[in-house]
């Protein structure tokens, strides 16, 4: 969530700063320019006042004139030149600089023959070379007798233009950062609630039911969202531990009686012929209704219990159950085989043997004599795996997608012993570690392929 909030914040905010910057660096432009025009109409009124009493090319005011019109270009290298109402000229720096036919400098010099000032140049901006013109009249006995044209250059002024942008620019980029640093922070304090109560739902969905939102910062919105995300766990695991405490007390008040009724029926099997198949119905389903209730009773002892996590030899673990189910496997003709090169792995070690133990129960007793039933074990950086894959007659697409579930067993082995919950205590033995289990078919054999995964170390997700 952050990814997609704090680009947005930013966006918002460099548009801001550009709605702020823009107008401010044309005011900088604009400033130094009319710096500059100013300059320039008080430099053309000194030398109209000088030019307002010149009668002729022989007067000493001329001279006086145009030497101060040679000194101001030299110095300041700005082209000046007074010129007669009929265009002729009067003085002029450097001497070969004469009044155009057209553009700027002409039309300064029609405005300033009327009697008016020239009009403002347009704003010269720091990628443009334009000169700055400005004109102003010659009046004597309220006649327009002469006009003062000046040329200046722009160089130095689009240099300070320039100067004042990066200032601004600076300016605006530390106002930036400092902006996605605030950003930065605002979003954090925002979403650290977020992740905190997604961190939580995760660690209860993978079975840690105890988990809980810590207290922490942020709106108080959220802040009232983590307390009644506590309030919905804590309902939801005394809701859980009551169904777990339910199976668990009956399937154990159930077995005295079943156990004594199995007794019974043994008492009765004596006094009727040898061979009888009804009672031998009987006891049988009595035997699965005792094992039923043992799977009952595991399941919720499995769900209940704390798991008890450490770095374990996953390798050395497989090979041990390995090892344990041969015989099993061998008596029923079928060959178990294991591949399991030391791994570590974060699980507890008594779980992880049940688990493993089901799933292997499970993988030989589908499997038909003469083939084979195959334990590896591998990891991938952050996960420790088991793969069990046996050679039996498989499932269909319909029965994956419902393999482990509490009581499901396929439609095709309901003659094969087994209450249906072997896959589900391993699943439940897992997820207190957080462990998982997954089913694909076994390709190119045919047959159940079960994944059995745990992280390399506590931080692994």
């Amino acid at each position: 969530m952050r990814t997609r909030l704090l680009p947005l914040l930013i966006v918002l905010m460099a548009s801001v700063l550009l709605a702020l910057g823009v107008p401010l660096a044309v005011g900088v432009a604009s400033a130094q320019q009319q710096k500059v025009v100013v300059d320039r109409i008080d430099d053309t009124a000194h030398f109209a006042a000088l030019a307002q009493y010149v009668t002729g090319p022989e007067d000493e005011r001329l001279t006086t004139l145009s030497s101060e019109l040679e000194s101001y270009y030299e110095v300041y290298g700005i082209r000046v030149g007074v010129f007669y109402r009929n265009e002729d000229l009067m003085a002029n720096a450097p001497a070969t600089w004469l009044l155009p036919s057209t553009g700027a400098m002409r039309d300064a010099f029609e405005e300033a023959r009327l009697s008016r000032r020239s009009e403002d140049p347009p704003q010269v901006f720091p990628w443009q070379r334009g000169r700055l013109v400005v004109a102003s009249p010659v009046i004597r006995d309220g006649d327009v007798v002469a006009v003062v044209v000046t040329d200046s250059p722009t160089g130095e002024m689009r240099s300070r233009i320039l100067h004042g942008w990066l200032i601004i620019g600076a300016g605006l980029m530390a106002a930036m950062l400092v902006a996605v640093g605030a950003a930065l922070r605002l979003t954090g304090w925002v979403l650290r609630p977020v992740r905190i109560l997604d961190a939580t739902t995760h660690a209860i969905t993978s079975g840690r039911l105890k988990s809980r939102v810590a207290a922490a910062g942020g709106p108080p919105e959220l802040q009232r969202l983590a307390r009644s995300f506590n309030e919905m766990a804590d309902n939801m695991e005394d809701v859980l531990e009551q169904q777990r405490a339910f199976v668990a007390d009956a399937s154990h008040q159930l077995r005295n009686p079943l156990a004594a009724l199995l007794l019974r029926i043994e008492l009765l099997a004596f006094e009727l012929p040898p061979g009888n198949k009804e009672i031998a119905s009987v006891q049988t389903e009595g035997k699965r209704l005792a094992q039923v209730l043992d799977d009952l009773l595991d399941l919720a002892l499995a769900e209940h219990t704390e798991a008890d996590l450490r770095i374990t030899d996953i390798g050395a673990l497989a090979a041990e159950r390995v090892a344990a189910w041969a015989p099993s496997a061998e008596a029923k003709g079928v060959t178990l085989a294991g591949e399991c090169p030391p791994t570590t792995g974060w699980a507890d070690p008594v779980a992880l043997s049940s688990a493993l133990d089901a799933v292997i129960d499970n993988a030989v007793k589908f499997t038909p004599a003469g083939e084979r039933v195959e334990v590896t074990v591998s990891s991938d950086g952050e996960r420790a795996t088991v793969v069990v894959a046996d050679r039996g007659p498989g499932l269909t697409d319909e029965e994956l997608a419902r393999v482990g579930d509490r009581f499901w067993r396929s439609g095709r082995h309901q003659n094969i012993k087994g209450s249906g919950l072997g896959l589900s205590i391993s699943r439940a033995l897992l997820q207190a570690g957080d462990g998982r289990i997954s089913y694909a078919r076994h390709e190119p054999h045919g047959g159940l392929e079960v994944t059995v995964t745990v992280p390399r170390s506590s931080t692994a997700t």
